[in-house]
């Protein structure tokens, strides 16, 4: 399958560990990857390939917040799937996430079981 056919993951992430983490655990999947580290880069890569399949959101980041950046590309992208991913489990976060726009949530640390279950329930992989 060429890289045109499969669905595109978009991981937003500061953290360079997390990201090869979420990206090992995705390689099992027949889906291209690609990496930004902020809210910014996110909202600007978003907005040039209205492909992305799913896009896992860090919430806590620098420059601008997942919850910011989710709300910019739900204005110009309402359908796409964002899953917000963050490792300050407060009680509030998955209600913030969500009023957000974001349409699940994972906390930190991620189990592989966990994420790979919530990409396919979106992609159908």
């Amino acid at each position: 399958m060429s890289d045109n056919n499969k669905p595109l993951i978009l991981i937003v992430e500061d953290v360079e560990s997390n990201y090869l983490y979420l990206n090992a655990v995705l390689t099992k999947l027949n889906a291209k990857i690609e990496w930004v580290k902020n809210g910014v880069e996110a909202v600007n890569f978003a907005k040039d390939h209205p492909n992305i399949s799913i896009i896992l959101m860090d919430l806590q980041m620098p420059e601008m917040n997942g919850y910011d950046a989710t709300r910019e590309i739900k204005k110009i992208y309402p359908n796409m799937i964002i899953v917000a991913q963050t490792a300050f489990a407060m009680s509030d976060d998955r209600t913030r996430a969500i009023e957000a726009g974001c349409d699940d949530y994972l906390a930190k640390p991620i189990r592989s079981k966990d994420l790979l279950e919530t990409v396919n329930k979106y992609l159908n992989l």
